[in-house]
């Protein structure tokens, strides 16, 4: 099942298993957009993508650490 910007939950799971020594509260959007965009799964155009998704992803990912 390919990954949309709008599978914020999703896509935070990917990026706990890739990189699971990671806090997301120290990445750069664009660094965290450029992790997305290699994710395996994920298949979306870049340009659907903007600050409000980015903070929902890292949101995400900072409760699943949790």
């Amino acid at each position: 099942m390919a990954l949309k910007w709008i599978d914020t939950l999703d896509i935070a799971i990917e990026l706990i298993e890739k990189h699971p020594d990671v806090d997301p509260t120290t990445l750069r959007f664009t660094e965290l957009m450029e992790w997305v965009l290699a994710l395996e799964p994920f298949d979306d155009d870049p340009k659907h993508c903007g600050e409000k998704i980015l903070e929902a992803i890292q949101s995400a990912w900072i409760a699943e650490m949790d």
